[in-house]
């Protein structure tokens, strides 16, 4: 009988095989093209900081978990670009928690201010331009609700920093489908969350992916 960790890098291991293919039934391609070692469109450069788990009392309702990931966006590419980032937290269980989602504008409010940074921006707000150059770049706040606190080992995919495409049939029908250049973060499974405090998660692998 495997045992809880094991079990956990099965899942993710079979999840990032599939996920370039969004979830095909068996039988499709086993592994996702991969990206081009080299930029072939429009890049920009992501600097991720620590995924930490933080707890706060929000409008007097209780404390709530939540997962924060600060980040920074430069546009070092040859033209000004739309910026419309997005992010997706995968826990053991398979569940996908989109950022932002169900996090009350007062929470993050409040754990943005808590950066003491007044240059960071939430996931609506950092929404747009993005010009040339590092005077111009811009930095941000992810947050992901924390319905689990043991999640097992988790994955953070952000997209939205490249403009690398492939397309895919899929053996289903023959439909095809678009595969964007994503960053891809692993985390280590730390077991129980609930008396962590707010260590930073241990980053275990970072790299891009087609998905």
């Amino acid at each position: 009988m495997p045992n809880r960790l094991t079990a956990a890098r099965t899942w993710l291991a079979a999840a990032l095989a599939l996920a370039g293919l969004l979830g095909v039934i068996a039988g499709a391609p086993a592994r996702a093209p991969e990206p081009s070692p080299v930029p072939v469109r429009w890049e920009i450069s992501l600097d991720i900081g620590e995924l930490r788990l933080v707890k706060i009392d929000a409008e007097g309702k209780g404390a709530r978990a939540y997962f924060t990931l600060p980040y920074k966006a430069t546009n070092t590419s040859g033209q000004d670009l739309l910026f419309a980032p997005s992010f997706e937290l995968v826990g053991a269980d398979g569940r996908i928690v989109r950022a932002g989602r169900d996090v009350p504008a007062d929470v993050s409010k409040a754990l943005i201010a808590r950066t003491d940074n007044p240059f960071v921006q939430d996931q609506i707000a950092i929404i747009g331009p993005l010009l040339r150059g590092p005077e111009n770049a811009k930095e941000g706040l992810v947050i992901f609700p924390a319905d689990s606190l043991s999640p097992g080992e988790i994955m953070v995919f952000a997209a939205g920093f490249s403009g690398e495409t492939a397309t895919v049939t899929l053996p289903t029908g023959g439909d095809k489908v678009i595969l964007r250049k994503t960053r891809m973060l692993r985390y280590a499974d730390t077991g129980d969350l609930s008396t962590r405090g707010d260590a930073a998660l241990g980053l275990v692998e970072a790299r891009w992916i087609m998905r």
